[in-house]
């Protein structure tokens, strides 16, 4: 029962990360001929697990996210960041959300 429980939870909140926090789950995808919506809706998992891998194994990610409240905070940033500037790493991009712009050294985006 306690096993049962437990798988329940985190179903539920890896479902309600997938839908509230700027994922789009919920959003249909069903746009092409045949299997698109299943190859964006797979893209959107790698990107999740990609985002959990990150989580709990990378302490540029861990001081980010401590800055924001929320995730899509720290989502709303990043794509701020990714249309002013061009980023070189993914370290420039941690350290400009963590230290401030001057901190990862990013290049304006002038086009």
């Amino acid at each position: 029962m306690r096993g049962g429980r437990s798988r329940w939870h985190i179903e539920n909140q890896t479902f309600n990360t997938l839908k509230n926090q700027d994922y789009e789950f919920e959003h249909n995808f069903g746009h092409g001929k045949q299997y698109l919506a299943t190859v964006l809706a797979m893209l959107m998992m790698l990107a999740f697990l990609i985002d959990q891998v990150q989580e709990y194994g990378c302490n540029f990610f861990q001081a980010a996210r401590r800055r924001f409240h929320s995730r899509t905070s720290l989502w709303i940033k990043i794509k701020g960041l990714f249309k002013e500037f061009f980023i070189k790493n993914w370290e420039s991009l941690w350290r400009a959300i963590i230290y401030g712009h001057r901190g990862g050294f990013l290049q304006p985006n002038t086009s």
